[in-house]
C-alpha cells in the first residue's frame, strides 16, 4: 500500500521545481487576471489561532478577504528558513500573487532581501521595521507604536494590583520588547510610583513550557497582574488566571481565555493597515517603504476594559488614551538639561 504524506505549497514547490524547469521561476509568472483583480499572500510563522501575533495578522487577512476583486492566500506554521522562500515563490509563480505580507521578524533577512530583486513586479511588505535605504525598492516594512498600548495596560494594572508587584513574561531582550516592558511599568507608576515590575525572559518567541514556568515564577514572587510579549499569550493568560492574577493582553484579544480576570489588552489592528495597502495597490498608488502608526492612525487598539477595572482606573485610562490619540503624550520623557553625564 502506498502512503501519501500531507503536502503544502512549500513542500510541493521543493519537490516539483525540477519537473517544471527553469522557466517556471524566471520572473513573475502570473495567470490571466481580470483588470483590477489582485492576489495577496499572507505568511505566518505559527498557527492562525494562537490568540496572539499570528492571529492578529490572520484577522487582518480576513478583512482583506471581504474586499471585492481580491483573492487571499494564507500559509501558517512557516519557519524562518528556506521554507518561507519556497512559500513566497509558490504564491508568486503558481497563484499569481503580486502583494505579499510575510509577517514574521526573521522572514526579512535574508529571505525577502534575496527574493525581492528576482520579482520586481511583486510587492513584499514585511512587519517589523527592518527596511532601510539601499534595500530593494519593491520591499517595505510597517509597524505600530504598540508601546503606547502597553502603557495603557500599565495604567489598568496599576489600579488593580494589591501587592504593588506586576509581572512581564518576555521572549527576547530586543528593543521593541524592552520598550513594551518599560511602557508597562511607567503606566503602572503613573498610578503609584512605588510599583515594581518583575521580568522573566524565556529566550524564545513561542515555548509553552517556559512561558508557564515564567508565569508561575512571577506569581510565586507576588505579582498579581501579569502581561507578556511572546507570540502566543494563551499559556501566560491561562496560567496567570489559574494562579489568581489579573491579565493584561497583548497582540490580540485574550479576554475569552481570562474572563473576569482580563483588565484590557494592547492589540494590533492589522485590518486597518492591510485594507489600506490593498486599496492603494489596486489603485496603483505607491506605498511608502517605511510605514508607522499608532492609536490615532488605527494601527493599534485596546481591548475593551474588563469588569474588574474600577471607575478610577477607567477614568485615568480613558483620559490617557485621549491624550495619546491627540498626540500630546509621551511614555518616556525628560527633563533633559544637556547631553552630558
Amino acid at each position: 500500500m502506498t502512503h501519501l504524506k500531507p503536502i503544502n505549497r512549500r513542500t510541493f514547490l521543493g519537490t516539483t521545481a525540477a519537473a517544471f524547469g527553469a522557466t517556471a521561476f524566471g520572473g513573475v509568472a502570473q495567470p490571466a487576471m481580470a483588470a483590477g483583480d489582485l492576489t495577496v499572500g499572507f505568511i505566518y510563522v505559527g498557527p492562525k489561532d494562537d490568540f496572539g501575533y499570528n492571529q492578529s495578522h490572520a484577522e487582518g487577512a480576513a478583512a482583506v478577504k471581504a474586499m471585492a476583486g481580491v483573492t487571499v492566500l494564507e500559509e501558517e506554521n512557516v519557519p524562518e528558513s528556506q521554507d518561507v522562500q519556497n512559500t513566497m515563490e509558490s504564491m508568486i509563480n503558481f497563484d499569481g500573487a503580486t502583494l505579499l505580507f510575510p509577517t514574521s521578524f526573521g522572514y526579512f533577512n535574508p529571505h525577502i532581501l534575496e527574493l525581492a530583486p528576482k520579482h520586481e513586479g511583486v510587492r513584499f511588505e514585511h512587519c517589523g521595521g527592518l527596511w532601510s535605504e539601499g534595500n530593494p525598492g519593491n520591499a517595505g516594512s510597517y509597524f505600530g507604536y504598540i508601546g503606547m498600548g502597553q502603557y495603557l495596560n500599565g495604567v489598568a494594572a496599576g489600579h488593580a494590583t494589591k501587592s504593588k508587584k506586576i509581572g512581564f513574561v518576555a521572549a527576547k531582550p530586543i528593543p521593541q520588547v524592552l520598550n513594551n516592558i518599560n511602557s508597562f511599568l511607567l503606566g503602572a507608576r503613573s498610578v503609584d510610583p512605588t510599583i515594581t515590575c518583575q521580568v522573566i525572559f524565556t529566550g524564545e518567541w513561542s515555548l509553552a513550557v517556559k512561558e508557564a514556568e515564567a508565569t508561575n515564577a512571577l506569581a510565586d514572587q507576588g505579582c498579581d497582574v501579569i502581561t507578556c510579549h511572546v507570540d502566543g499569550p494563551k499559556v501566560v493568560c491561562e496560567t496567570a488566571v489559574a494562579r489568581g492574577a489579573y491579565v493584561c493582553g497583548y497582540h490580540a484579544d485574550q479576554s475569552p481565555l481570562a474572563g473576569d480576570m482580563y483588565l484590557t489588552g494592547a492589540e494590533w489592528n492589522w485590518a486597518s493597515v492591510y485594507t489600506d495597502m490593498v486599496t492603494k495597490t489596486m489603485a496603483g498608488t505607491p506605498i511608502n517603504n517605511f510605514v508607522r502608526g499608532g492609536l490615532a492612525d488605527g494601527f493599534i487598539k485596546m481591548s475593551p476594559l474588563g469588569p474588574a477595572v474600577s471607575d478610577a482606573a477607567r477614568a485615568q485610562f480613558e483620559a490617557t488614551r485621549a491624550d495619546i490619540v491627540a498626540g500630546n503624550f509621551a511614555a518616556i520623557k525628560g527633563p533633559l538639561k544637556d547631553n552630558k553625564g
